[in-house]
């Protein structure tokens, strides 16, 4: 736990010390009465909390903020729903890496059962991005959004997209597929950043991952017919949430978001 989260309701009241990070700060950080410790608070303010008092059930402080939090990058990943026990995993280090967006969706060759997963409950996957924004020392948690197919997701996607936004700040699109990519990822992310006029915080990114079993020809001609370009990372065979991490990282490095 490299911060301490909480939300705008919680922020300066007393803190319990049953509670995970009331057990955090006393039997892992160690702190006592004068000690300060990171917080922020969710989907706001980083800081330092300076611990005025600790009781028998709790623990009182102050927050100073200090900055408006680590922003997320402008990247928005669709991923096929992978095995219920990778996910957890994956949401987590997705949002450590500073995904904007995250959009699972079922794919023609994924398991339909891993959408009734409890581990896709919103609550539950809420709290595995917010393990990876703990992590990452950071206060904005990445948005979630559940579709039950491909094409609903990226119906929904051009619903939601601004139509006026000028040529050069609309997102990248590309689709991971080891099977005929156009292209590699590398090469399509240094055409795209040599060819925008705008900068690294500027640039707009959607990726999208098939599940276990990639995608389908009629998902690859629809992903097509969005405008994404078929992208590929080599020849080896990668679970969902490997490539997932793999492609946020190579993405995030060629934009400059982690400079």
């Amino acid at each position: 736990m490299n911060i301490c989260l909480f939300s705008k309701d919680e922020i300066e009241k007393p803190l319990s010390i049953k509670d995970e990070r009331g057990e955090h700060i006393i039997k892992i950080l160690h702190k006592k009465e004068g000690d300060v410790f990171s917080a922020g608070i969710i989907g706001g303010m980083a800081g330092t909390a300076l611990i005025t008092k600790i009781t028998a059930d709790s623990i009182e402080y102050t927050f100073t903020p200090k900055s408006g939090g680590k922003p997320l990058h402008p990247l928005t990943m669709i991923i096929g729903f992978p095995r219920p026990i990778q996910l957890k995993r994956l949401l987590r280090d997705i949002a450590a890496l500073g995904v904007c967006t995250i959009r699972l969706t079922g794919t023609e060759l994924g398991e339909k059962s891993y959408l009734k997963s409890s581990l896709a409950e919103p609550s539950t996957a809420y709290k595995m991005l917010l393990d990876g924004t703990v992590q990452a020392a950071g206060t904005h948690i990445p948005a979630l959004f559940m579709h039950q197919n491909l094409k609903e997701c990226l119906e929904k996607m051009e619903e939601e997209q601004d139509k006026n936004c000028p040529p050069e700040q609309k997102p990248l699109l590309l689709a991971l597929d080891n099977v005929c990519p156009e292209e590699t990822l590398v090469s399509a992310l240094k055409k795209y950043n040599s060819e925008s006029a705008v900068t690294p915080a500027d640039r707009n990114v959607i990726a999208a991952i098939g599940s276990e079993r990639g995608w389908t020809d009629s998902e690859r001609t629809l992903l097509e017919k969005h405008g994404f370009i078929r992208c590929g990372m080599g020849e080896r065979i990668m679970r969902t949430e490997t490539a997932a991490t793999v492609s946020a990282a190579v993405i995030s490095a060629e934009c400059g978001w982690l400079q």
